[in-house]
């Protein structure tokens, strides 16, 4: 699925089910909240801090999935496309960082 299927399936959901957008301060203080609930289950998880009970049946794949639909959010109110955009940015790391990475030692 095409990145603009997803900004045009999420502006459907809010038209349709979320009533309107958010303001776009509001939803970047909502995607500081859930990228810090992806923080929080990669270092209890992943990390070296011990998981909490309440913690153990956080999905991260959902928490990633809310980090998305708030960023689509943002796109969509700022009238960005995102796939261009995307496109336009792993073309640039493609070309910047092929050989940087390649001649990287760390990374061998």
């Amino acid at each position: 699925m095409e990145i603009k299927s997803l900004q045009e399936q999420v502006d459907e959901w809010i038209k349709n089910v979320g009533v309107r957008y958010f303001s776009e301060l509001t939803n970047m203080a909502i995607l500081t909240e859930e990228v810090g609930e992806v923080a929080r289950i990669i270092a209890r998880r992943y990390g070296e801090q011990s998981e909490k009970d309440s913690d153990k049946d956080k999905n991260l794949g959902e928490e990633l999935a809310d980090v998305l639909f708030v960023t689509l959010c943002l796109a969509n109110q700022t009238g960005t496309d995102l796939q261009e955009a995307f496109d336009r940015k792993m073309k640039k790391k493609t070309e910047r960082d092929y050989d940087r990475h390649h001649n990287n030692p760390k990374l061998k």
